[in-house]
């Protein structure tokens, strides 16, 4: 008999305790890709729902990503530095084909131009999972080559994928052109999984929305914790207007190309809202978790976005593709009800492979053993305490790679490295170093190389450290055969 109520009174004990333990919180990932630093905060553009999640949550001035897609959502789920991890370059959905333009100086770097196989690494959804969260993934995906594993969110940790494959662009971005798989003219960029909508007028950006809010309701009623990664196709080209806020930007005096580009904007931003709307209505908002992001700066080519190139993301300079800062800085929001200060601003740098271990510690999964280093550090003090700041840690961006077939400022075969204020750019083609104070000169202006040549090399031998210690890929100089080395 006192076995039986010393059994009774264990099981008791245990359910009491289950019911007292926190609960872990629904995470959700809100991915944008190619949107701007300030495109969250352009008074042209209307963004009601950024700027709400902004004075719920923190902002981070200071965020970084890579100048391209792949390398940066390689570094999301993997916590690697693109250095590291070794994808520098967006990667074709073709397999085995390089990405890198050709070049008559350099032969191409050793990069991986197929993606990161799930097998060197442990993807941060695969943890979650494990932990019993509920994994899902809607839109862009990008994170390697048709036919190799990576390729397919489901060997990444993900339970569920809607609209995720190899390609790094829709084709269409209307239901009317079934997304891209009309008969006859279906590419790798024909957005799959959308049937649904097939022949409709709903854009791209709401359907995705539609089917990431389908997907919440079977963990909201199961009282399942979810992982959310919405990983929107806006805004990047093609630059298609969405009819349902194009006219008003056009009347309000913008001229085409960028009404075009604010329709796309304010469409993800309506995406957002209606997000965050449906989780209030499911009254679990408060337990919610919401982490906004771009993927890298934005665009800011003619004549896609525009007959003047590179002013779109004034006053940074240059735009995607490019390691000067308005290539790298991007727009990041985070709401996490009851822990992070509402109304603030971090001026901490941080950068994308942050994200990793900042999910992990949020779901409060702690002795994970991934198989990679990780590289990122959790952002969870800043979140708490907007004011600390680390001036000693050191952020590398490398792009041995040829993103376009001209050279623009800052872009093709071009690494950096910040510590503190200071930040160096390195031409891999010509040795050449700029030196810039961030806290005096954000746009980058004033090359203070020659003024301070002791802290201009002592970056550059961080940077050569850095990426001798990851065997970063390099490029190969076509007349000596020999690798690029940093001086």
């Amino acid at each position: 008999m006192k076995k039986i109520l010393l059994l009774f009174y264990c099981i008791i004990g245990n359910i009491l305790l289950l019911a007292q333990a926190p609960k872990k919180p629904n995470i959700i990932t809100f991915i944008v890709d190619d949107m701007g630093w300030t495109d969250a905060f352009n008074p042209n553009y209307h963004t009601p729902n950024m700027a709400k999640l902004a004075k719920q949550g923190v902002k981070f001035n200071q965020a970084y990503a890579t100048p391209v897609c792949t390398p940066t959502r390689t570094s999301f789920i993997s916590g690697m530095n693109a250095a590291h991890h070794g994808v520098t370059n967006w990667t074709s959905p073709l397999k085995d084909k390089n990405s890198d333009a050709e070049d008559q100086q350099f032969s191409p770097s050793s990069w991986k131009i197929n993606g990161l196989s799930p097998q060197m690494y442990t993807p941060y959804p695969q943890l979650l999972k494990q932990a019993g969260y509920f994994t899902i993934h809607v839109g862009k995906a990008h994170w390697g080559a048709a036919g190799t594993p990576q390729a397919n969110p489901y060997n990444l940790g993900f339970q569920v994928n809607i609209a995720g494959h190899a390609a790094g662009h829709p084709q269409s971005y209307y239901g009317k052109d079934n997304y891209g798989n009309l008969p006859s003219k279906v590419t790798y960029q024909s957005v799959p999984d959308l049937e649904e909508y097939h022949g409709s007028d709903i854009f791209l950006t709401e359907a995705l929305t539609l089917e990431a809010i389908k997907t919440l309701e079977s963990p909201i009623q199961r009282k399942q914790p979810f992982y959310l990664n919405l990983a929107h196709y806006g805004v990047h080209t093609p630059i298609q207007p969405d009819a349902r806020f194009f006219q008003k930007y056009l009347s309000a005096g913008l001229d085409s190309a960028e009404a075009k580009y604010a329709s796309l904007v304010e469409g993800v931003d309506k995406s957002l809202g209606d997000i965050m709307a449906y989780l209030q209505e499911k009254k679990v908002a408060e337990n919610t978790i919401i982490l906004f992001v771009s993927d890298n700066g934005g665009l800011s080519l003619a004549p896609a976005r525009g007959k003047k190139a590179h002013v779109q993301n004034l006053p940074l300079r240059a735009g995607k593709g490019s390691v000067y800062e308005g290539g790298i800085r991007i727009p990041m929001l985070v709401k996490w009800p009851g822990i992070a200060q509402a109304n603030q601003v971090a001026e901490q740098y941080v950068m994308a492979e942050d994200l990793f271990p900042t999910i992990l510690q949020m779901a409060k999964l702690t002795g994970t053993k991934p198989l990679q280093k990780i590289d990122g550090k959790s952002m969870v003090p800043y979140l708490k305490d907007t004011k600390l700041k680390d001036a000693e840690r050191v952020l590398v961006w490398h792009y041995p790679n040829k993103w376009i077939d001209q050279d623009g400022p800052g872009i093709n075969y071009k690494s950096a490295i910040r510590q503190g204020n200071f930040k160096l750019v390195y031409d891999l083609r010509t040795g050449q170093k700029e030196l810039y104070d961030l806290s005096q000169d954000m746009e980058e202006k004033f090359d203070l190389a020659a003024k301070f040549p002791d802290q201009c090399q002592q970056l550059s031998q961080l940077l050569k450290s850095y990426l001798i210690q990851h065997q970063a890929p390099m490029p190969v100089d076509k007349k000596t055969g020999m690798v690029v080395e940093i001086q």
